[in-house]
């Protein structure tokens, strides 16, 4: 099932928080990604009813396996993009940038490839 780019953006958040602070809740989201709090209420609420995420009573988020897949795939690409365009020679922040906008639009084929050919 394909999910909207900011879905995947939001579900590859909330994995580097949790590898990060172990515990997430809508306010850490809001930080991280400088969104605003009922946009990021918003799409914690259609994230849930979809059953990528699990909200507890505390406001804890933790990534359901269908979240956390798409989460970690997300977030190996942005992680390995990031990596080659640096080691191209692009500026650390550009690469960043564009590893962002390119790990969404990217075939599996082209990515595998790249995968193939690095050495990260």
């Amino acid at each position: 099932m394909k999910i909207q780019e900011s879905a995947e953006n939001y579900l590859e958040t909330i994995l580097v928080l949790q590898n990060r602070n172990h515990h997430v809740r809508s306010i850490d989201i809001v930080n991280e990604m400088g969104f605003s709090k009922p946009s990021v209420s918003v799409a914690m609420r259609n994230l849930r009813e979809n059953g990528y995420i699990h909200m507890d009573q505390d406001g804890s988020i933790t990534l359901l396996d269908k979240g956390r897949e798409i989460a970690e795939k997300i977030y190996e690409r942005h992680t390995l993009l990031t990596k080659w365009l640096i080691a191209l020679g692009v500026d650390p922040e550009i690469a960043t940038e564009d590893a962002c906008r390119l790990e969404h639009v990217l075939s599996n084929e082209s990515f595998e490839a790249i995968l193939k050919h690095t050495k990260f």
